[in-house]
Formats: structure tokens, C-alpha cells, sequence
């Protein structure tokens, strides 16, 4: 009867943390999102890596602008285009290292939408957004450390958000990550 005692604590024991180390990133998801709509800047320091963020950020905001600059490119002259593309990124660093804040965070949790690549040039936080659609949260692994939150507007469905958390120690999870939409 001891053995059987044993043997069932152990599965027990692994159920728990097996259930614990998949299901934490959904806690971290509903915290994350719950001092977002509180607006609790010291809950979003905790729940954000923001250098891992201001990295991604700066990514997929340089991706944008890069685009917005070879569309125009042909507007305004081969060599002029071709300066601000070789500017653009430079600017787009210091830009987003003051946009990314935790109000800026908790405007991009509760909205769905993205900071803009002129918010960040001018330096400044943009404007509050009234989240004048619904918004659909869904959320699963990429892999084991790598944990999606796929924001959807009702009003632009074909255009998800992408929030990337990933894990820190066994059980904990932060925001370090983004991935916008692609260019339709």
C-alpha cells in the first residue's frame, strides 16, 4: 500500500507541475492584460522586458518605414528616397526607445492597435484610441518559451497584431515582442 501511495503522489506531483509550467502563460496573459486596462504602470514594468521589446519594436517599426520610404521613393527623386533610407533607421532607434512607456504598452493591450511609425519619429505618446470595435484575444504556443497573443479588431480582421511573451525562469512570462501585421 505504501508503494501505490508513493507512485500515485509522483504522478500527482508531475500532473501539477505539468499543468502549472503550460498554464502559466495564460495567468501571465490575464495579468498582463488586466493592469493594461487599469493602467497600472508598476504591474506593466514587472509583466514587460522592455529592452527585448524596444528591439522588436524597432524591427518591425524600421520594416514599416523602410516600405513607406521605397513607396515614395520614386515621389521624391532616386537620392533624396535613397538618404532617407540610410537616415530613417537612426532616427527610428532613439524614436522608439522614448515611445516604448508603459501607457504605450497598455494603449497597444487594450486597443489591438500598433504604435504608429510617426509617433515614434516625433518622439511623443500617441494619442489615447477609443477601441471603437471589439477586440478578440487569442493566444498558444510557438514553442516551449515563446508564448503568442494574437490581437484581432473587429474592424480590420484580416490585419492581427502579434504580442510575443516569452519565458523567464519556469514559471514566468513577459512581454518582449511584437509582430505586426503584414502589409496588405
Amino acid at each position: 500500500m505504501g508503494r501505490k501511495l508513493l507512485t500515485s503522489l509522483i504522478v500527482l506531483a508531475v500532473l501539477a507541475f505539468g499543468v502549472a509550467y503550460f498554464g502559466s502563460p495564460v495567468l501571465a496573459v490575464q495579468s498582463l492584460v488586466k493592469a493594461a486596462e487599469a493602467g497600472d504602470a508598476a504591474a506593466l514594468e514587472r509583466k514587460v522586458d522592455f529592452p527585448a521589446l524596444r528591439q522588436s519594436l524597432k524591427s518591425e517599426m524600421s520594416g514599416v518605414m523602410r516600405d513607406e520610404l521605397r513607396d515614395k521613393a520614386g515621389d521624391l527623386g532616386s537620392g533624396l528616397g535613397g538618404l532617407g533610407m540610410i537616415l530613417a533607421p537612426s532616427f527610428m532607434d532613439s524614436a522608439v526607445d522614448a515611445l516604448v512607456t508603459p501607457r504605450v504598452v497598455a494603449e497597444v493591450v487594450r486597443t489591438g492597435q500598433r504604435p504608429e511609425a510617426r509617433d515614434a519619429v516625433r518622439g511623443s505618446d500617441p494619442e489615447p484610441k477609443a477601441s471603437d470595435s471589439r477586440l478578440h484575444r487569442a493566444y498558444g504556443y510557438r514553442d516551449l518559451n515563446t508564448f503568442v497573443i494574437r490581437l484581432t479588431r473587429e474592424d480590420r480582421p484580416e490585419q492581427p497584431l502579434r504580442l510575443l511573451m516569452t519565458r523567464h525562469g519556469l514559471f514566468d512570462w513577459k512581454l518582449s515582442g511584437v509582430e505586426f501585421p503584414p502589409r496588405v
